[in-house]
């Protein structure tokens, strides 16, 4: 992957209004201020809850960190990084509503159109809450930079390394 021309689309998910679902959507804001993702070719977007509404934006990225609340059965404010297809098996077993359209509804519409990036991640981060409230407790508030910093490490990576 070329620093030149890639695009890397760093995507928060989650509701602003639900405490720690909120965690994606700031680790991408916190990513959007530093300088040195413009330099990677990231571009970091709010991805709130606009289901396949995003399935644009990802199909036309050259790879694809999405970060979001997950249950990790770990401590509140654990980060976890899901990258290929451990992200994919995350996302496959993980239990949800069955109404719900998720990110691997997503992946999978990609799918059919042969749009899902090689280079492609969850970055999960263990919520404490998801009730209604503007703030993240603090446990997942602290997390956010280091959420961040395992997104700008993972792309540092891919650009390092070329695609093959």
């Amino acid at each position: 992957m070329s620093q030149d021309n890639a695009t890397i689309l760093v995507l928060g998910l989650g509701n602003t209004l639900l405490t720690d679902e909120a965690v994606g959507v700031r680790v991408a804001e916190h990513i959007a201020d530093l300088p040195e993702a413009a330099k990677l070719g990231i571009r970091a977007l709010d991805g709130g809850t606009m289901g396949l509404t995003l399935l644009v934006e990802m199909e036309d990225a050259d790879a694809m960190v999405v970060i979001d609340a997950a249950y990790l059965q770990k401590p509140p404010g654990t980060v976890e990084l899901f990258e290929g297809e451990r992200m994919d098996h995350f996302l496959r077993t993980r239990g949800r509503n069955p109404h719900d359209i998720g990110l691997d509804d997503m992946l999978d519409g990609l799918r059919l159109r042969g749009a899902v990036p090689d280079r492609r991640a969850l970055v999960g981060v263990q919520p404490a809450a998801l009730t209604v409230g503007e703030h993240m407790t603090p446990a997942v508030a602290e997390a956010v930079p280091r959420a961040a910093e395992v997104v700008l490490a993972l792309v540092r990576g891919w650009v390092a390394q070329p695609a093959s």
